[in-house]
């Protein structure tokens, strides 16, 4: 083997453990099952909810304000969440979420710009959500892929962190507190 083929492969073989290595490092939903309050999806998001959040680009610059008016109720399994985002700069945008609760805590989604089905997990506290959102951008279309924690911190507040990227690259981060008037 060649000393450039030696190098080759001693450097993929370290690319590879640092991959292998971070994916170990990541939280998994497990981890959050033994943290109170429990979170229920079906009872935190049943009635009407406020929101506000952040969007902070992949510097950690926020780019956008935004507040959210939500309307959630549910039948048995089936719940709907009405979403009405208004952003720092007037503009407007409503998404509707039709979500069906699996059992075990697990449950998935679908809304018109979500593609395919957002897939997600409830364990002690925390809930992950993973799906792809097609948004708009200067007049196109971009498929980016949302990875969504959110942590129940009482029966009124929850807070959201979502990292958003596209083929693996981070393009950004939302950040959002859930809030349930009295």
């Amino acid at each position: 083997m060649s000393q450039i083929s030696r190098r080759a492969l001693l450097l993929s073989a370290a690319a590879a453990s640092v991959l292998v290595l971070a994916g170990c490092a990541s939280p998994q939903i497990a981890d959050y099952a033994a943290e109170k309050p429990l979170l229920d999806l079906r009872q935190y998001f049943n009635g009407k909810l406020e929101a506000h959040g952040v969007f902070r680009d992949r510097n950690g610059l926020v780019k956008r304000r935004f507040v959210v008016a939500m309307d959630c109720r549910w039948d048995g399994e089936d719940g709907v969440l009405d979403e009405q985002f208004v952003y720092s700069d007037g503009e407007r945008q409503r998404r509707v979420w039709r979500l069906k609760h699996l059992g075990d805590g697990r449950y998935s989604g679908r809304a018109d710009d979500v593609v395919g089905t957002a897939e997600g997990t409830a364990r002690g506290n925390a809930f992950r959500w993973q799906y792809t959102l097609r948004l708009p951008v200067d007049g196109k279309e971009y498929d980016v892929q949302f990875d969504d924690w959110m942590y129940l911190v009482d029966d009124r507040v929850m807070l959201n962190h979502a990292t958003m990227s596209k083929l693996g690259i981070k393009l950004g981060e939302v950040q959002l507190s859930f809030y349930r008037p009295r």
